[in-house]
């Protein structure tokens, strides 16, 4: 098509070029007084006149033509397009079914209560911590809070120190300084309370 646009244009240019020679031709035709040679270029003229008319019409509807071929062109691309991405969606949705999902979600479920299982298995004590009762530990911590507390009871109250009398440092003995009992010393007192009720 494009080639035919092309011919078209070098076929008007021609004939625009012929015109151009047939006018100035009427005129020299006209100047000399040859009425009748003058007329016959006027009727060559139109007829030029004419095809240069035919050949800018022609060259519309070509140009028409190819608009339409491209727009044609560019929709058949379109739903060629569509009809691809559609099979290619069918596709994936055959290979991807809601049971295949559900399949996978139960998978995924199984998978995470059998690490559950796992970790709690392996968080169980083992050996000589698997035959202590958590009842009886926690009866024994009440016992041992039971018994530091009576012991604290039976411990006479303390009165406040007097105000120490200020005396020279050379006439007062050296006193032994009380050392503070550790937790070790008071669960000592506290056991031995205990085994003397």
């Amino acid at each position: 098509m494009q080639i035919n646009i092309t011919m078209l244009k070098y076929d008007a240019e021609f004939l625009i070029y012929h015109f151009d020679c047939h006018i100035y031709i009427v005129y020299l035709v006209f100047i000399m007084l040859l009425y009748a040679a003058a007329i016959q270029c006027l009727k060559r003229k139109k007829l030029y006149e004419q095809q240069i008319e035919q050949l800018g019409n022609f060259q519309l509807r070509v140009h028409d033509q190819m608009i339409m071929l491209e727009g044609a062109k560019a929709t058949t691309e379109t739903v060629d397009a569509l009809r691809t991405g559609a099979s290619a969606m069918k596709a994936m949705q055959k290979a991807t079914s809601i049971d295949d999902v559900d399949k996978t979600m139960d998978a995924i479920n199984e998978q995470t209560e059998n690490m559950k299982q796992i970790q709690e298995a392996l968080s169980t004590p083992i050996g000589a911590a698997a035959d202590f009762d958590e009842d009886e530990l926690e009866a024994e911590l009440e016992e041992l809070e039971g018994a530091e507390l009576e012991e604290q009871l039976l411990q006479p109250a303390t009165t406040a120190p007097a105000a120490p009398i200020q005396v020279p440092a050379s006439s007062q003995p050296a006193r032994p300084v009380p050392q503070k009992r550790t937790a070790e010393e008071d669960e000592l007192a506290a056991l031995q309370a205990e085994m003397a009720l």
